[in-house]
């Protein structure tokens, strides 16, 4: 079947496919959960008399939103049994996100686990309103709220994401020297070297899920991390490499362990010091990274 054969449907929905996904996996941090989503959408979209709608894309991204907000809720239940601290998928970007400053910080490792602290109504709205511009009547019909009580919500949400998200997000340039700092550090065993690059007060988390060993609980400040990191590094039985990519829109390394993908560590960077750390290693979080190309989110 030709381009000029495609149907409308398959037309319009292959147009928004990006968007739809990006909204879905904002409002879930699992990207295999955001394909189910879309999965669910277009099984209720080819259903849809067309001529009936009058905005696609706003058709289609409440559907999305719909969808996303019944999986949110049961994806609760799955986190409170989830063994030790969790941790967003990380997907794979391309560089062209990263120089999207405003797109990089809305689907980093650290807004998106501020977004985990948001009810699932307050998470829906504030990715339609802060990350997609949506408009307020169009959010309402998404999440079945009046316009007036949605932008309520959109306060709400934004007050509570300001006073957690980062004062001021970093460029690709100053998080990638920042990631060149530490990797050297950690490379050498420089201890001084990796609490200079450290802020004082830095978090690692780590997510196994109770498949892979990881750090049971947050670490926290710029000494206990440095020792967990060079400590753990010295009992690893094998050979560790790492490699610069670029996650969630933000610059990463990719780790191996004797070839073998061992995880992904996302990084959040503020004055050019790196405050927090996540290393998802939870084999079942990775698959996308180790068979898929880098994706553009919209």
């Amino acid at each position: 079947m030709s381009e000029n054969d495609t149907d409308p449907a398959t037309g319009a929905f292959v147009e928004y496919r990006n968007l739809l996904f990006t909204v879905a996996y904002e409002m879930l941090g699992s990207a295999a959960d955001a394909e189910d989503v879309l999965q669910e959408t277009w099984l209720r979209w080819v259903k849809a008399d067309l001529e009936e709608v009058r905005d696609q894309r706003a058709y289609l991204v409440r559907i999305t939103t719909r969808q996303a907000l019944n999986r949110l809720r049961s994806m609760s239940r799955r986190k409170e049994a989830y063994v030790g601290p969790w941790l967003p998928e990380p997907m794979l970007t391309t560089p062209d996100v990263a120089e999207d400053v405003e797109l990089a910080e809305s689907v980093s490792m650290a807004l998106m686990l501020v977004l985990e602290t948001l009810s699932p109504t307050e998470r829906a709205v504030f990715v339609l309103r802060e990350v997609f511009d949506v408009g307020y009547e169009e959010i309402a019909d998404a999440v079945d709220k009046s316009p007036a009580a949605v932008r309520q919500i959109a306060h709400r949400a934004r007050r509570h994401v300001d006073a957690r998200r980062p004062r001021e997000a970093a460029s690709p340039g100053e998080t990638r020297a920042a990631l060149a700092s530490f990797q050297r550090a950690v490379e050498t065993g420089d201890l001084q070297g990796l609490l200079d690059v450290l802020a004082p007060d830095v978090v690692l988390m780590g997510d196994g899920g109770g498949v892979k060993q990881a750090a049971p609980r947050p670490v926290t400040g710029a000494g206990k991390v440095a020792r967990f990191m060079l400590g753990g590094l010295g009992k690893v039985d094998g050979a560790l490499t790492a490699s610069a990519t670029v996650v969630n829109g933000n610059p990463a390394l990719v780790v191996h362990l004797d070839g073998e993908l061992d995880g992904i560590m996302a990084f959040r960077v503020e004055n050019a010091r790196i405050t927090g750390l996540y290393y998802v290693r939870n084999p079942e979080k990775l698959t996308r990274v180790e068979s898929e190309t880098p994706l553009t989110l919209r």
